[in-house]
């Protein structure tokens, strides 16, 4: 069978004739390679149109590179929602430049891709090493960020005008659509100037990346809220811990805080649909669990059971970056539990708790911050080997490159997977709640 639908193809900018000034002890050849397909029932049916196994192309140092170093000047811009370690990344992009290839002009683009546009007024920063040496510590973007979309156009008018050879774009779906923009009105006006893409997006749900920056210190983080939901649920005689965090379309974070921290008795996430009225819907299971256990911890992703607050045929909105705005389906649940409840004439105690701004502004931890060195210095490699048009991810424990087109959000929990049946063992909610 042929997958002409999947297409991993990396984009040069042209031929690499200059040594590369990094002294590593390998370099990565561009025909090192891992199979797209690991399992040896489905490894027949994804093969390339000539009959060879699909595969993606490995990241890291070149010996030879496009740009030379010291006339090199490269940019870097964050846009989207802000997550633990973008940093990290935007310090290991800027110490790899500096110190292991010489780039001196690097340049940082205030508040997403609208810095680049002259109307809005945001001057760039010069970035030097006393700028970012400390910047991993802080969380946020010390370059700010936006939603919205650009004209690529003009965008590419100002890297071209700026004198821009490589762009780092950090950032989720909707930026690593708005880079694929950029790149091909760049091939367009065939222009010598090299687009890499780092994933960023804090729910962990672009697919083919095995894990974007951002989840481990939001698991962590989210964990923290757990422990104060269950200290508080069994603070109180029929208490109910409610804990809502990020997940808009996938309950990643929802489903590996519950796996952390096995305080957790209901896990709700957009990926599994429940009732909340009847026998065996939501209400009346977490009333079981009331009855029998005397508390309950409750943990719901923002975009779980939307179906049940859009009762009506109104618009549904989008925020500047085309997401769909999501209504709060924690406070809607903190209602609907109290309501059920006082129809009972049963007293309980319920406490709600929203840390998702919280989780998403900290300082990434440890493991995070190793993960953003790796992305950055792998991206800087790609960039200075001429290499456009593709991001840098971790792919079946590899660090691959992987073409913008390829790249979408919609990675979800698996309802009949691994996770989940993980989940459910760990929590004991029943494994369907609806009627």
């Amino acid at each position: 069978m042929t997958n002409i639908q999947y297409d991993f193809t990396i984009c040069d900018l042209g031929e690499r004739n200059i040594p590369s000034p990094v002294s590593v002890s390998y370099y990565t050849p561009d025909s090192k390679r891992i199979l797209f397909n690991s399992y040896l029932e489905h490894y027949s049916s994804f093969v390339t149109p000539d009959g060879t196994p699909l595969s993606i192309e490995v990241a890291g140092p070149r010996e030879y590179i496009f740009f030379n170093p010291s006339q090199t000047k490269a940019a870097i811009v964050t846009c989207g929602g802000l997550c633990p370690g973008i940093n990290d990344v935007i310090r290991a992009i800027f110490m790899e430049l500096f110190y292991r290839y010489g780039v001196k002009n690097i340049v940082g683009i205030r508040y997403g891709f609208r810095g680049l546009i002259s109307r809005y007024g945001h001057p760039v920063i010069e970035l030097t090493p006393d700028i970012v040496k400390d910047i991993h510590t802080f969380g946020g973007s010390m370059l700010s960020s936006s939603r919205g979309n650009q004209d690529s156009v003009e965008l590419v008018n100002s890297l071209k005008r700026m004198n821009i050879d490589i762009l780092f774009c950090i950032g989720g779906d909707g930026t690593t659509r708005a880079a694929g923009s950029i790149t091909e009105e760049i091939t367009r006006r065939n222009l010598n100037i090299s687009v890499i893409g780092i994933p960023k997006t804090i729910d962990n749900d672009l697919n083919f990346i095995q894990k974007t920056f951002g989840y481990d210190t939001a698991i962590a983080e989210a964990v923290k809220a757990i422990e104060c939901a269950h200290a508080e649920a069994r603070g109180a005689p029929m208490g109910i811990g409610l804990v809502k965090i990020m997940g808009r379309q996938s309950g990643h974070i929802a489903a590996g805080a519950s796996l952390a921290q096995g305080d957790v008795n209901f896990v709700l996430i957009p990926e599994v649909s429940f009732d909340l009225e009847g026998e065996r819907g939501f209400l009346k299971a977490l009333e079981n669990r009331l009855r029998k256990s005397d508390h309950c911890v409750i943990l719901v992703a923002e975009g779980a059971g939307q179906e049940h607050i859009r009762t009506d045929n109104g618009p549904i909105e989008r925020d500047a970056s085309g997401n769909l705005r999501l209504l709060d389906i924690g406070l809607f649940l903190k209602n609907k539990i109290e309501e059920h409840f006082k129809k009972m004439s049963l007293e309980i105690n319920l406490k709600y708790i929203d840390p998702s701004y919280m989780i998403r502004s900290v300082p990434a931890n440890a493991s995070d911050s190793i993960y953003c060195g790796a992305l950055g210095q792998y991206a800087v490699h790609a960039g200075m080997a001429g290499k456009t048009g593709m991001l840098v991810g971790l792919m079946k424990d590899e660090y691959v490159h992987l073409p913008f087109k390829m790249i979408t959000s919609g990675a979800q929990v698996n309802p009949e997977g691994n996770i989940w049946m993980r989940v459910l063992e760990t929590t004991g909610q029943p494994e369907s709640m609806k009627n």
